[in-house]
């Protein structure tokens, strides 16, 4: 029996497990999906309905996919407002699936935007479906981008009325995706240039967690006995509370990228961006680059030793080879963690028990570490100095029990991860931190998440400033013309999160930091969103990054 093609396509998309699908406002495939009793989550607008499906893709590490739909065809608005979503998934390479609307036969005459010609920059493909029939080998397709290889977002461009087909002559099976392997002389020289050096350091990268090694990269770091530093976007997936692990940010981190003689890397581009660390002396140092992508090899440093395979199946290979040699024990290397970690710790301590007002909001961040499992929860924060400073102490011990993330750096994305977080792990507490202007970005969606009721806490670290700060303690700051916005007395971001459904306080004094937490996790607990507005000093200063 014969079926609407955007009907077949639901039906796939529901055998490939998929439980919700984000959207933003209409498209023919969401009346398909209705149709088929998929749910739909309508948000707010174009961008956050991509994000959402992003940051979904991004906590489950691709276990499950993200899917998110965009009002496009003649009316190519909407798929023009997301472009920047998009654009930030493929730079963080993130595997989800986009639909919009595709132009039928004759039509592209009527239009200046070629969607698919625009998008091939920022997608690992782009599936331009002109007949019925090919419903099930599009989406065979663009699924095995999104299972196979570097993570990165697809998308299929589906016309309004493209016919019927039979699904008995066109079945559809889901794909299961595909792992390589690394070649077994590749992981010897590996190991023989790691037991030769004199101050390695492990660097981890989001690889890992895409990849579900986290076990075995703890079995590795513990038999190899080196520090372990890990990226912005992979910070957890190695214990950070570990006595190996020396963060992502900060002096420590700084102290034992600096010292390495050999980089050893798992996961990770090694590209230098804003929001990664350089390789310092990079000429002086040994590089072993372990990695899924080819592209990343001799990218951005000369690569002598690589190991090309996925994760899962390198570090066990690793292992094995390094377990031949026999036993490492440094008690000398964890003496020296140890140590670094105390001071560390010691430079913060001042800030994270700040009585002081305007809060310091270090001491929301210590006091936030107070009251959340790390073990079962989530956190996450907005661009600029909330995720700078965030990233720098929360100690994060689970994978994606921190979604760092920032290559394209777009605001408002952390209410979107929360949300994204809350809707993959139910029973876990869900939290992101933003600043005014991360507020300004998110707030047209926080009605569908007090619609949706998605139980998460945004906590607001108001200190009357947007871009850049004025002077203060920390010499004569920067962008000193583009910093001021309304205050508080002016703008009460919390009146308006509560006139959307969220329950919803401000707080001005350092006492009072826990007891509004708590009662936002009780609200939450109901499944009504909290925002609690902290009333803050400027407090530029966290953990840099090595250049």
């Amino acid at each position: 029996m014969k079926i609407k093609a955007v009907n077949g396509f639901a039906r796939i998309l529901k055998s490939e497990g998929t439980p919700w699908v984000s959207c933003y406002p209409t498209s023919p495939v969401n009346n398909a999906l209705g149709e088929e009793g998929m749910p739909i989550l309508m948000m707010g607008e174009e961008r956050f309905a991509v994000a959402v499906a992003d940051g979904f893709s991004r906590v489950t590490n691709g276990k499950q996919i993200g899917v998110c739909t965009v009002m496009a065809g003649l009316n190519a608005a909407g798929i023009q407002m997301a472009f920047g979503a998009v654009a930030q998934a493929w730079e963080d390479s993130s595997p989800m699936l986009v639909i919009a609307e595709g132009l039928g036969v004759g039509a592209s005459r009527h239009t200046h935007f070629d969607m698919a010609e625009a998008f091939k920059p920022v997608t690992k493909w782009v599936g331009k479906v002109d007949r019925a029939d090919l419903i099930p080998e599009y989406t065979r397709r663009a699924y095995t981008h999104l299972r196979s290889g570097r993570p990165g977002p697809v998308l299929l461009l589906i016309p309004r009325d493209l016919g019927e087909y039979d699904p008995d002559e066109h079945p559809y099976s889901p794909v299961k995706g595909w792992r390589t392997g690394p070649d077994p002389d590749d992981v010897k020289s590996a190991i023989r240039v790691l037991l030769a050096a004199k101050d390695p350091l492990l660097h981890v990268g989001e690889g890992v967690c895409y990849a579900d090694a986290a076990a075995e990269l703890l079995q590795f770091a513990e038999a190899a006995q080196i520090p372990v530093l890990t990226t912005l976007k992979a910070k957890g997936v190695f214990p950070e509370n570990h006595p190996l692990s020396v963060g992502v940010r900060g002096s420590m981190a700084d102290h034992f990228l600096r010292k390495c003689d050999l980089l050893f890397s798992i996961g990770s581009s090694l590209f230098p961006g804003r929001f990664s660390h350089a390789v310092s002396d990079a000429q002086k140092k040994t590089i072993v680059q372990c990695t899924v992508d080819t592209l990343d090899i001799n990218r951005s440093y000369e690569t002598r030793h690589a190991v090309i395979g996925d994760a899962k199946l390198t570090l066990p290979a690793l292992v094995q080879e390094l377990q031949s040699k026999g036993a490492r024990k440094k008690p000398e290397v964890l003496e020296e963690i140890r140590a670094a970690r105390q001071a560390f710790k010691d430079k913060f301590r001042p800030w994270l028990e700040s009585n002081e007002t305007p809060i310091n909001p270090y001491r929301v961040f210590g006091d936030l570490a107070k009251v959340l499992d790390p073990k079962n929860s989530f956190l996450t924060a907005d661009s600029g100095n909330t995720r700078d400073q965030t990233s720098t102490v929360y100690e994060a011990q689970i994978p994606r029990g921190y979604l760092g993330w920032g290559n394209v750096s777009t605001l408002g994305f952390s209410l979107a991860g929360a949300v994204a977080a809350k809707l993959a792990y139910p029973q876990r507490q869900c939290v992101h931190v933003t600043g005014d202007a991360g507020v300004c970005y998110m707030m047209g969606n926080f009605e569908a998440v007090a619609r949706y009721q998605i139980g998460i806490t945004t906590i607001h670290i108001n200190n009357g400033g947007y871009s850049g700060y004025g002077p203060g303690f920390w010499g004569e700051g920067h962008d000193p013309y583009t910093w001021k916005v309304s205050d508080h007395g002016n703008a009460c971001m919390a009146n308006m999160a509560r006139a959307v459904g969220f329950h919803a306080e401000d707080v001005t004094q350092p006492a009072e930091i826990i007891p509004a937490l708590k009662r936002a996790f009780d609200e939450n607990a109901k499944g009504r969103p909290a925002f609690v507005e902290f009333i803050c000093s400027h407090h530029p200063v966290h953990g840099g990054w090595v250049r």
